[in-house]
């Protein structure tokens, strides 16, 4: 699946500047997602839920950066950048660097937690889910013969 048909032309860049359009919403969105579920909930679903929209993010931001990607490719991506930021967690840097700057902490969190490598593939399922049904809608219709 791709969103864009072909392999260029005139058609291609306007398609593209939509994709990253519906991607820079749905980034803002999630952004606002997670700071309402922050607002609103506490404990287990605050904490995990915000796993969930991290990789949401990042499937958004990945579109964002390259939108000819398949869903597949977008998805499994932000979840490998999610992964390697919370292995990462496993040394004392994010930490450290949390402690410095409120930045640092919201990207690169301060703890290993090994559940939240699991919910993170939630987040990647979901952002997969939600770009494959926008590709789908992009494509033209095509009559079954019957």
């Amino acid at each position: 699946m791709t969103f864009v048909s072909g392999t260029g032309g005139s058609a291609a860049a306007p398609a593209a500047g939509r994709i990253r359009l519906v991607a820079a919403a749905a980034a803002v969105l999630t952004v606002g997602a997670g700071l309402g579920l922050r607002a609103v909930a506490a404990g287990n679903v605050a904490k995990y839920g915000g796993d969930a929209l991290y990789t949401v993010l990042l499937v958004a931001l990945v579109v964002l950066v390259v939108p000819r990607w398949t869903p597949l490719r977008a998805a499994g991506t932000a979840l490998a950048v999610s992964w390697a930021v919370e292995l990462f967690q496993l040394s004392s840097l994010p930490a450290e660097l949390s402690r410095q700057s409120v930045a640092a902490r919201l990207v690169l969190g301060s703890t290993f937690n090994a559940p939240d490598l699991f919910w993170y593939v939630v987040g990647a399922a979901g952002g997969w889910l939600f770009h494959t049904v926008m590709v789908a809608q992009r494509r033209p219709w095509a009559p079954t013969g019957r």
